[in-house]
């Protein structure tokens, strides 16, 4: 599984000097950085997939107060996410 991240951001050098110093968390929380782009036709919007280890440890992650206070630090202004699987999903892996 993994999870899939669209932020729209104030300042995209900030964002990614915070989300870089993010790693450590992301890990304990079973969160691993796969990919990183930024749109090629809005300089304030950036993509990235993160590798999932459970999926409701993520989330319990994803909703503290100091997830949103990382966020609110790199200036992200709006976003949205979506976990993702393979499809189709095989049993056997």
């Amino acid at each position: 599984m993994v999870l899939l991240v669209r932020n729209r951001v104030k300042d995209i050098d900030h964002w990614k000097r915070v989300f870089d110093k993010q790693k450590a968390a992301g890990l304990a929380a079973g969160l691993s950085v796969q990919r990183v782009w930024r749109s090629a036709d809005r300089a304030d919007e950036v993509f990235f997939i993160l590798g999932v280890e459970d999926r409701a440890r993520a989330e319990a992650y994803m909703a503290t107060p100091e997830a949103a206070a990382v966020g609110e630090e790199a200036g992200a202004v709006e976003g949205e996410f979506w976990f993702l699987e393979e499809f189709p999903a095989r049993k056997d892996d």
